[in-house]
C-alpha cells in the first residue's frame, strides 16, 4: 500500500525508480513486494525517511495517515537546450522525479551547504572540502556540484534560497542567452550572459528587470565562470 501511495503521488516514476533510491537491486525488490522475502529494517528506515512515511503507521498499523506530513514536489528546472539570441529566458524542461539524497559519494553529484555568494570559492579552491550529502535526480547528470543560492534579481526562475547545479567551464564554452554563475575579481553573480558591443564585456541580465538593472563587466575581471544547469527548491 505504501509503494502504491508513493508512485500515485508521483514522488517517483516506477518501481524501478524507487528501488533505486532505496539502493536495493530492482529483482531483489521485486522478491520483498511479491511477499518472498522480508523487508530490513535498513530499508524501511530509508523509505520512511525519503518519503516521509509514518514509522508507526508502516511498523504497527497506528494512526490514520501514512505521511507523516503533506508531500510537496519541489519546484525544479534544468537547463534544456541553448535558448535563442532573442530570448529573455533561457529554454528549460520540467524534471519529474523526486530528489533523493545520498551519503554514497559514488552516487549523485556532491552538495555543499555553502552560498555561491558568500563562502562558496574557498569550498571550491579546497582539496579538503568534503560536500555535506550527495543530490541524486535525474536530469542534472551535466552537474559537477550543488550549492545555495540567495537574491532575488534572477527570480522568478531561481529564488531566493534555492539550491543550484553547477558545472565549471571557460568563457569560451558561454553560449549567449544561457545562465552563469561567475566569479568576478570583486564580486559574485548569478546573470544572463549576452553579447555587448564591446567584444572585450559580458552584458550581465538578470531576469528580475523590475528590481534589477542590467550591467557590464570586462572579461578580463571574471576569475572563475559556471554554468547553471538547473535548480531545486531546497527540500532538506
Amino acid at each position: 500500500m505504501a509503494i502504491n501511495a508513493i508512485l500515485d503521488k508521483k514522488m517517483v516514476n516506477s518501481k524501478v525508480d524507487l528501488a533505486e533510491s532505496l539502493n536495493v537491486k530492482p529483482s531483489k525488490f521485486s522478491e520483498i513486494l511479491n511477499g518472498r522475502m522480508n523487508v530490513g529494517v535498513d530499508m524501511i528506515a530509508t523509505l520512511c525517511d525519503l518519503y516521509r512515511i509514518s514509522p508507526d503507521w508502516i511498523l504497527m498499523s497506528r494512526g490514520n495517515n501514512m505521511f507523516r506530513e503533506t508531500y510537496k514536489m519541489p519546484k525544479i528546472w534544468v537547463d534544456d537546450e541553448p535558448s535563442d539570441l532573442d530570448t529573455t529566458l533561457p529554454s528549460t524542461k520540467e524534471v519529474n522525479n523526486a530528489p533523493q539524497l545520498s551519503d554514497n559519494p559514488d552516487i549523485g553529484k556532491p552538495y555543499y551547504d555553502v552560498d555561491f555568494m558568500g563562502g562558496f570559492t574557498e569550498v571550491f579552491n579546497s582539496q579538503k572540502s568534503v560536500p555535506d550529502t550527495n543530490i541524486v535526480i535525474r536530469g542534472f547528470e551535466k552537474a559537477d556540484l550543488w550549492c545555495n543560492v540567495t537574491g532575488h534579481s534572477m527570480e522568478p526562475k531561481i529564488n531566493h534560497g534555492d539550491i543550484i547545479a553547477l558545472r565549471q567551464c571557460t568563457l569560451d564554452d558561454v553560449q549567449y542567452g544561457e545562465i552563469y554563475a561567475v566569479v568576478l575579481d570583486t564580486i559574485r553573480t548569478i546573470k544572463i550572459l549576452r553579447k555587448s558591443d564591446d567584444p572585450d564585456k559580458f552584458r550581465f541580465i538578470p531576469i528580475n528587470l523590475q528590481d534589477f538593472d542590467e550591467q557590464e563587466y570586462p572579461k578580463s575581471r571574471i576569475l572563475n565562470i559556471f554554468e547553471v544547469i538547473g535548480s531545486i527548491s531546497k527540500f532538506f
